[in-house]
């Protein structure tokens, strides 16, 4: 899956949820933090802040339903430490001026793919383009295991290194906890049917986007509805 995505390194994890909070805790995000993220996505995003004692800071999105690079700078306080973003149905932030904010700020920069597998942003994959990538495989994704699993990708050794520590005990070796850790292991039989299902997800998301085309094409204007652009 790291080769698949174009970034160094992949960590199997017990599920998307758990590749957020993972993610967050190796970037060092504890309590008193604020995490800018936004409002349009599913609890676990909120929730991964939360379980860190982090505060979530909502601001508002663009019309494709990704956040608003805009917004996240004033939304800025001493206390933010990370942005955290979610790439919505497929579409990818705008990763450039997201990154040229955080790097400016001196933040993390995390990013929720669990509706982006497959998806690119200017030719680099989702889950290559920022600090920790977080993917949910829960069976409804595109790329969907048996049950629940999820992943962390990342070009960072450090911050992988961080992450695994976390989801593993906080063990460093055997029976010494290091960190307050948890156990979050990523089942071999998701990953086996993880491995199989990745040969066909270029396939299949071409199909889905077919498909969008032909009802955005259907339904123009019809009434008042508006579709979401989909790249």
């Amino acid at each position: 899956f790291s080769r698949f995505c174009g970034a160094k390194f992949c960590l199997g994890v017990g599920s998307g949820t758990d590749a957020l909070r993972t993610a967050l805790l190796a970037c060092g995000i504890g309590v008193g933090d604020e995490v800018i993220t936004t409002p349009i996505t599913y609890t676990s995003t909120s929730l991964a802040i939360a379980h860190c004692g982090a505060k979530p800071v909502f601001v508002d999105v663009l019309d494709d339903g990704n956040i608003d690079p805009v917004k996240i700078e004033k939304a800025i306080t001493k206390r933010t430490k990370a942005v955290l973003v979610v790439h919505m149905y497929g579409n990818v932030c705008d990763m450039d001026k997201i990154k040229a904010i955080t790097k400016r700020h001196g933040l993390f920069l995390v990013d929720d793919c669990a509706h982006s597998q497959g998806a690119s942003y200017k030719g680099k994959m989702a889950g290559s383009v920022s600090d920790i990538s977080c993917f949910s495989f829960y069976p409804t994704k595109n790329l969907g295991a048996w049950g629940d699993a999820g992943a962390i990708t990342t070009n960072s050794k450090k911050l992988l290194d961080k992450a695994f520590l976390f989801k593993n005990f906080g063990e460093v070796v055997k029976y010494y906890s290091k960190v307050i850790g948890y156990n979050s292991r990523l089942n071999t039989i998701q990953a086996v049917v993880l491995n199989e299902k990745l040969k066909y997800l270029k396939a299949w998301n071409k199909k889905r986007s077919d498909a969008a085309l032909k009802y955005t094409k259907a339904l123009e204007g019809v009434g008042d509805i508006k579709m979401l652009p989909f790249s």
